[in-house]
């Protein structure tokens, strides 16, 4: 009894494994039909496969191309970069034409500086030094002397010439200095004599600029005297520049 109930069982095994070359049937249940219910996550029914095919699109480009657009507008400047090395030095070009003449420049400078004056009165010495001061000026460019002072102030440095005339009075002595600044520089003079006569001194000084030149009578201590009347002009002073330098120009 056994062993029948053995065969039996092997032969119901024998019976359930299906051949190998037939195909796989899914197992399927009765509601496999019934879509799923919404919410559950459940893929819907494939229809008996369990693979679906992808589906690739394929677009040609060609066809979509278009025509070439307008060029756009153009953008702003980037920054400019690092300044490179000099070059080297070109080839010297050709000579130029030569162009129109200049204007005409202005002409040399020239200086000019003279003055002659007069003295028509007569003048005693006092008890200390005195200026012959004038009161005729027959030149004076610019007011260079000044007829208050009676000094001849230099306003154009140079070399200057100069000369006085004076009258000598009857018995009495002479004595005058042709003065630059607080310094004699030469002297007038004639001794005391019956007779009246002219005398004159002259000499060039180099002068700069703020010079003073100027006649001194000498004190009374010389009892002396020059000649003069309101009739004639007996006593002359004049000057003038020979070359000017360039101080203080």
């Amino acid at each position: 009894m056994l062993g029948v109930l053995v065969l039996l069982s092997l032969i119901s095994l024998v019976a359930l494994v299906p051949p190998p070359s037939a195909p796989t049937v899914p197992c399927r249940q009765c509601c496999d039909d019934l879509e799923p219910a919404e919410g559950s996550g459940a893929q819907p029914p494939t229809g008996g496969y369990n693979h679906v095919p992808e589906v690739r699109t394929y677009i040609n480009m060609t066809i979509l191309k278009g025509d070439k657009g307008d060029r756009g507008d153009r953008g702003t400047p980037g920054k400019a970069g690092l300044e490179g090395p000099p070059g080297s030095r070109g080839p010297m070009g050709p000579k130029g034409s030569k162009g129109p003449a200049g204007p005409s420049g202005d002409p040399c400078k020239v200086q000019y500086a003279a003055f002659s004056v007069g003295r028509r009165k007569s003048l005693h010495s006092l008890e200390s030094y005195q200026t012959l001061v004038f009161d005729t000026v027959f030149v004076n460019l610019d007011d260079h002397f000044n007829m208050f002072d009676g000094k001849f102030l230099c306003h154009v440095p140079g070399v200057y010439f100069f000369n006085v005339n004076i009258h000598t009075w009857n018995f009495k002595e002479t004595y005058l200095h042709i003065m630059l600044n607080d310094r004699e520089q030469a002297i007038v003079y004639a001794q005391p004599s019956d007779r009246s006569i002219m005398q004159s001194q002259s000499l060039m000084l180099e002068l700069g600029l703020k010079d003073e030149v100027w006649i001194r009578l000498y004190k009374r201590e010389r009892e002396n005297a020059i000649y003069s009347d309101d009739v004639d002009v007996y006593i002359t002073f004049n000057g003038y520049l020979i070359k000017g330098s360039t101080e203080g120009n």
